[in-house]
């Protein structure tokens, strides 16, 4: 059993999916729009307008599994913020770690602990980003002979 992350974006997904890509380096695996699906959404869960709207999207960011959709485009607050989890990135080394972080922290994110030295890693922040996806960057500890 493994666990994936499923974000809703409601009306930015495109727009979340193209940040991602540009400045995390994932790849895009697969998006479908409203427009493409195989059976129409079930009346009123698509708003008149949104048929090109992401229904659902898969990108890979290091490896792993990060799903997105706009969600069901009925008119949901698209500055609702995300709350209660964050993103953890583990980073190569610190090079990495300071692109990806000040990436995250730029174009109206909000960093929430600077990027900086800990007793458990090297380097290590929290940051979200402008869509509100909380993300804790990091480079893991060498272990110690």
């Amino acid at each position: 059993m493994r666990i994936d992350p499923y974000l809703f974006f409601p009306g930015r997904c495109e727009e979340a999916i193209n940040f991602y890509v540009s400045e995390l380096g994932a790849e895009l695996q697969m998006m479908m729009r409203y427009s493409d699906s195989p059976e129409p959404p079930p009346p009123g869960m698509v708003a008149p307008g949104s048929e090109h709207k992401i229904m659902h999207a898969s990108l890979l960011i290091g490896g792993a599994l990060l799903m997105l959709s706009d969600g069901d485009c009925s008119g949901a607050d698209p500055t609702a913020a995300f709350k209660g989890f964050s993103l953890s990135l583990d980073c190569a080394d610190e090079a990495e770690a300071r692109r990806v972080f000040d990436a995250l922290a730029g174009q109206g994110g909000q960093v929430t602990m600077p990027l900086g030295p800990t007793f458990w890693a090297p380097l290590f922040g929290m940051v979200s980003d402008r869509f509100g996806v909380g993300w804790m960057v990091g480079v893991a500890a060498e272990p110690e002979a």
